[in-house]
């Protein structure tokens, strides 16, 4: 019988993320208004009608990124392999890593105190609250040296431990 889970995670915007998002929203439409001032001095010439193009490019950019802010990340675990994809704006989906639970050397609460080696690829998929993180670190064929820092559910987690070596499974215990 196959072992199946999966979890939708999605990401907290932090006050710098907000702060960007602001500042584009400001900018872009601040861009868009000196784009059709242009068109009315310039009403009837080749200007007026670049202008317009240009103010519906800058707003339509705007709101693509502000779109693009909205991350998720869907975690699904089958018989020992967990796949991590990054969700943009509900309709882009993107691969970021498959592990094989089974290779992880170490796992556990995440925290700032938790050392990391400079080498190290880090894949963050958390959710963004300090409280909900854990770390998975591993050696994957394709990025070498590997964390994953993630925000399983208790689900998840029990998915995860059948599958991990003994003496990650006893120390989550």
């Amino acid at each position: 019988m196959d072992n199946y889970a999966e979890q939708l995670v999605k990401r907290e915007q932090t006050g710098s993320d907000k702060r960007k998002k602001t500042l584009t929203y400001v900018f872009g439409i601040m861009m868009a208004a000196v784009l059709l001032m242009t068109v009315v001095l310039t009403f009837g010439s080749i200007m007026s009608i670049i202008a317009v193009v240009l103010a519906i490019a800058a707003v339509y950019g705007t709101f693509a990124f502000g779109e693009s802010m909205q991350v998720e990340y869907e975690y699904l675990m089958t018989n020992g392999e967990m796949d991590i994809d990054k969700i943009i704006a509900q309709k882009k989906r993107k691969t970021l890593i498959t592990v094989d639970v089974r290779k992880f050397e170490s796992f556990g609460k995440y925290d700032d105190s938790t050392d990391e080696d400079e080498n190290m690829t880090v894949v963050i998929c958390s959710d963004n609250i300090a409280s909900h993180e854990y770390y998975a670190d591993l050696n994957h064929p394709e990025h070498g040296s590997t964390r994953i820092i993630f925000s399983p559910s208790s689900k998840m987690l029990e998915a995860m431990k059948i599958y991990m070596p003994a003496k990650l499974r006893n120390s989550l215990s």
